[in-house]
């Protein structure tokens, strides 16, 4: 069974999740934790819980939910994996983070990469990785179907869509992604979004006004 407790992090109102087994492996995905409150907070469950986290994974790599990433990498000793896409944007946080009063940001470095149709495990939770540009170059997406979970970043909000106005951005490609890639898959699905509440993939395909099929 998914376990997915998510934390609300900075300025952005970014959400971080933990996701777990029934085992207690976690993967931490999308730190956005940058004050050490934030951190406390996010040690804290992971101590409650007796989780052991085994991998840190970015959706994609803009500011927001990048910020614990160096955090987490020394604090578990774990592998930070992407898609290699995401690699330049990754990169470029360190040249504007001062400017969004993150001066104390530290980058860091991926160690694996995922692509599109890659079966990815957290524990004994199997996903399978959408390679889902638009927002971001290289961002991607974790799709459990049997337990119709879907850990999304930013490429689909609760009656929204991620912006497209940043570098590597692309309204046309985010809306191929969504419709073409995302919305293939059942009704039922819940979108753990990268701000914001959860959603479903029914109500997008039927209300999103940006993105709505029916």
């Amino acid at each position: 069974m998914i376990h997915i407790k998510r934390f609300v992090f900075n300025p952005f109102m970014e959400n971080t999740y933990v996701v777990y087994d029934d085992n207690k492996e976690a993967a931490i995905i999308d730190p956005g934790c940058y004050e050490g409150y934030e951190e406390n907070e996010l040690v804290a469950f992971i101590k409650q819980e007796g989780l052991k986290v085994t991998q840190l994974i970015n959706t994609h790599c803009h500011i927001d939910h990048v910020l614990g990433n160096a955090f987490v990498k020394e604090t578990y000793q774990v592998p930070l994996i992407m898609h290699e896409q995401d690699l330049p944007v990754l990169e470029a946080v360190s040249s504007y983070a001062a400017g969004y009063g993150f001066a104390n940001y530290k980058p860091s470095r991926p160690d694996k990469f995922l692509k599109e149709g890659d079966k990815h495990s957290i524990g004994e939770i199997d996903f399978e990785v959408l390679f889902l540009p638009g927002h971001a170059p290289g961002h991607i997406g974790l799709m459990n179907e049997k337990e119709r979970v879907f850990i999304g970043g930013d490429v689909l909000f609760d009656g929204s869509i991620g912006r497209t106005d940043l570098p590597g951005g692309d309204f046309d490609t985010l809306i191929h992604s969504i419709q073409q890639k995302l919305f293939k898959y059942h009704d039922d699905v819940v979108v753990y979004c990268g701000h914001g509440p959860e959603t479903t993939l029914a109500k997008e395909k039927n209300s999103n006004p940006f993105c709505a099929i029916h």
